[in-house]
C-alpha cells in the first residue's frame, strides 16, 4: 500500500510494486527561462548577471555592493581586447571599499606579502591597457 508523509520541506513518498507496474502519468513541464523564482546560475539566459546567484557569495550585498556590481559588470561586458581592461577604476574603487571594511572582506596577511609583486604587476599591465586603450582611441 502507497503512502506519503511530510519531513520539514521533503516529500516522501512509499510506494509498491504494484505501483510501478503501470506506466506514470507524470507530465514534465518545461523551464521558464522567465520564472522569476527559477534557480539559473550566474548567467541568465537573457545574459544578464543573476546577481542572486550563491556563487558570488554574497559580494553583490553588503557595503561594497555597488562596487562589486559596476567592476563586474564592466569585466562581463568588456569588449576589450585584454577582456576588463577598460574596468581598472571599478576595481579600484571596490578595493578600497573593502579595504574600509577589514572585518567584512578580510586578506590573509602570508598571501598578502606573498602575492604583492604579482598584484604590482597585475595593476602596471592595467594601467599601460587602460593608458594604450585611451591613447588609440584621442588618435
Amino acid at each position: 500500500m502507497a503512502y506519503c508523509r511530510q519531513e520539514g520541506k521533503d516529500r516522501i513518498i512509499f510506494v509498491t510494486k504494484e505501483d510501478h507496474e503501470t506506466p506514470s502519468s507524470a507530465e514534465l513541464v518545461a523551464d521558464d527561462p522567465n520564472d522569476p523564482y527559477e534557480e539559473h546560475g550566474l548567467i541568465l539566459p537573457n545574459g544578464d548577471i543573476n546577481w542572486n546567484c550563491p556563487c558570488l557569495g554574497g559580494m553583490a550585498s553588503g557595503p561594497c555592493g555597488e562596487q562589486f556590481k559596476s567592476a563586474f559588470s564592466c569585466f562581463h561586458y568588456s569588449t576589450e581586447e585584454i577582456k576588463g581592461s577598460d574596468c581598472v577604476d571599478q576595481f579600484r574603487a571596490m578595493q578600497e571599499c573593502m579595504q574600509k571594511y577589514p572585518d567584512l572582506y578580510p586578506q590573509d596577511d602570508d598571501e598578502e606579502e606573498e602575492e604583492k609583486p604579482s598584484e604590482q604587476a597585475k595593476e602596471a599591465a592595467f594601467t599601460e591597457a587602460s593608458a594604450a586603450t585611451e591613447q588609440g582611441s584621442s588618435s
